[in-house]
């Protein structure tokens, strides 16, 4: 059946252990589709996996393949899967194995690519969307309400505010200066984050703030606690130590719901209510070069891997 290329590591580590490896190709399995990679997302949590920062709280055995984004085409669908054929375009939250040519997930991680998105731009929604869905449900947001946003910037928080915006929150970002703008043309209203943020979001919301999401980490949810006055509706993606002063931190891994949060934002793309801007795109074999440039912490948008 051939073979493919995937990046994997053997050991925690910087970049460097990062490498290509050839795969055999397999079949899936039942209620599985396995898909010739056209793009993939390049998230923080990758690095954070593959540097060991991870390892107390997500398994990974060696060798790892690391990658939760990915678009592309069924080249094989397992025994008993309906709904998708050879040849069908989607995107796909696998969770792990998206950096290579071929990945296998189950079919529930799976969703349709409109026609209308383009490859890169579908890369980076299964993530971003399926976590900030994720922690929508959790939260509860009802339009009219006002959400903050704290480091909206990156994919992530790209995704988060353009959804919020859809179901007709008002959305303040947190986000350095520069990237103020920016978040404006998404329709937030920036604000930069670090000392005195609690003020400044108090100045742009006098009546108070319903609901937060921190997507940056770095002790904000702290901040968001005393801006919202409670926890019940502060969550976290990116604080491991929020859950000890009562902050929920989301995985987004309930898998029953994936398909139809990426249906979801993958409709929004395709009506122009949902883009990522592409900061740089890698071949494969630059994975480790990716990495580096996600860890400096300053990736307006998503970085994309082309096998």
């Amino acid at each position: 059946m051939g073979t493919f290329r995937a990046v994997e590591f053997d050991e925690f580590g910087a970049p460097e252990v990062l490498h290509v490896v050839e795969r055999d190709v397999v079949e899936p399995g039942p209620g599985q589709v396995r898909i010739r990679v056209r793009a993939a997302g390049v998230n923080p949590v990758d690095w954070k996996i593959r540097s060991g920062l991870l390892a107390g709280v997500r398994e990974t055995p060696f060798p790892y393949v690391v990658g939760g984004d990915v678009a592309g085409v069924v080249e094989a669908v397992g025994p008993d899967v309906t709904g998708y054929a050879v040849g069908d375009e989607v995107l796909a939250a696998t969770g792990r194995g998206g950096y290579a040519e071929v990945v296998i997930t189950d079919v529930a991680t799976v969703a349709a690519k409109p026609a209308e998105v383009g490859w890169e731009l579908a890369a980076t929604l299964p993530v971003a969307a399926n976590t900030t869905y994720a922690v929508f449900d959790e939260i509860r947001p009802v339009a009219g309400e006002t959400i903050v946003i704290h480091g909206a910037a990156g994919g992530v928080g790209t995704v988060a505010v353009q959804i919020a915006v859809d179901l007709g929150l008002r959305v303040i970002a947190t986000a350095s200066e520069a990237n103020h703008d920016y978040l404006r043309g998404l329709g937030a209203e920036p604000t930069t984050y670090g000392d005195g943020v609690v003020d400044r979001v108090r100045a742009l919301a006098p009546d108070g703030v319903d609901l937060a999401y921190d997507v940056s980490g770095h002790g904000g949810a702290r901040s968001l606690v005393d801006l919202v006055g409670d926890t019940d509706r502060v969550v976290t993606i990116a604080d491991f130590e929020a859950p000890e002063y009562g902050v929920r931190f989301i995985r987004g891994i309930d898998e029953e719901k994936v398909s139809d949060r990426l249906t979801a934002a993958a409709t929004l793309a395709a009506k122009n209510k949902l883009s990522v801007p592409i900061a740089a795109t890698y071949p494969l074999t630059d994975a480790a070069e990716a990495h580096r440039v996600s860890a400096e912490g300053h990736v307006r948008g998503k970085l994309i891997l082309l096998p």
